[in-house]
């Protein structure tokens, strides 16, 4: 789902080993599809290989991880991101649970700055979220107890935390379910004013 629904883009997918990349309307923006390979016993699941994503321009190196679980259905987080020099690509898949996963454009002069583009997360669907740099990020629950592991190409630093409102209306995110909860970190986020030109990634 996309924030300028009606636009017509040529989507491209790249095939590896072990993934297939589709790219979205936002640029850089890429949908992760893994390739499981099955057995009676079960599968086994490639997260992430730095070979194979150099085939989506993925150069900066991986250097921490994340888990989070989020209790309740219908629960908001975001819409986050580091300001340079700290600015990174993340990488998001759900290991238990369903969510519903959004980035958003805030790139300084960027063809789809504010557009924002949102794909359902499921250890079912196999899919994971590749966010560039200069992209903000977000989730909304759409089942109870929901794990997800974030890749970063940046370590987590406090000093360089920006973040937009999950419901500004100059975005625009269609969020699928009614909103149960949201920190109020996240709930105090300002809206945007007119004076914001982005960030330079």
């Amino acid at each position: 789902m996309d924030g300028k629904p009606g636009q017509v883009e040529d989507l491209e997918i790249r095939k590896t080993g072990r993934f297939e990349f589709c790219s979205t309307p936002l640029d850089g923006l890429w949908v992760v599809q893994r390739k499981p390979i099955d057995d009676r016993r079960g599968f086994l699941c490639r997260l992430f290989c730095a070979q194979e994503f150099r085939t989506v321009g993925l150069v900066k190196p991986l250097v921490q991880i994340n888990h989070t679980l989020t209790v309740k259905e219908g629960a908001l987080r975001g819409l986050h991101f580091q300001h340079p020099p700290h600015a990174e690509w993340k990488m998001v898949s759900c290991l238990r649970g369903a969510v519903f996963d959004v980035a958003v454009d805030i790139r300084k002069h960027s063809p789809t700055f504010l557009q924002w583009h949102g794909e359902v997360l499921s250890p079912e669907n196999k899919k994971s979220l590749l966010i560039p740099t200069g992209f903000a990020h977000g989730f909304q629950t759409l089942t109870r107890d929901c794990e997800l592991i974030y890749l970063h190409s940046e370590p987590y630093c406090a000093e360089a935390e920006g973040a937009l409102n999950v419901k500004d209306p100059a975005i625009g995110v269609t969020w699928p379910a009614p909103v149960t909860e949201i920190s109020d970190r996240d709930r105090g986020h300002p809206f945007l004013t007119p004076t914001f030109e982005g960030i330079v990634p």
